[in-house]
């Protein structure tokens, strides 16, 4: 499965290897199509691959981090 996915990040995330942590911790790809941070927040347009249900663990971890997870692209 593939799909596209915006990321609103939070400032207290803006230093923390999130996709780093996609990786380890899930059987996904995530590849960064577009991003920018700033102080107070950043965002990201990825492009994730996985089986369907890593993917969805995947974006859970993301939203428990206080991650906007937006799948509407």
């Amino acid at each position: 499965m593939r799909t596209m996915v915006e990321l609103t990040i939070p400032k207290d995330y803006k230093d923390e290897p999130i996709f780093y942590q996609l990786i380890k911790k899930f059987e996904v790809i995530p590849t960064i199509i577009e991003a920018s941070f700033s102080t107070d927040n950043g965002w990201a347009y990825i492009k994730i691959e996985g089986e369907e249900n890593e993917i969805k663990k995947a974006f859970e971890f993301l939203r428990s981090k206080n991650i906007i997870v937006d799948t509407r692209l």
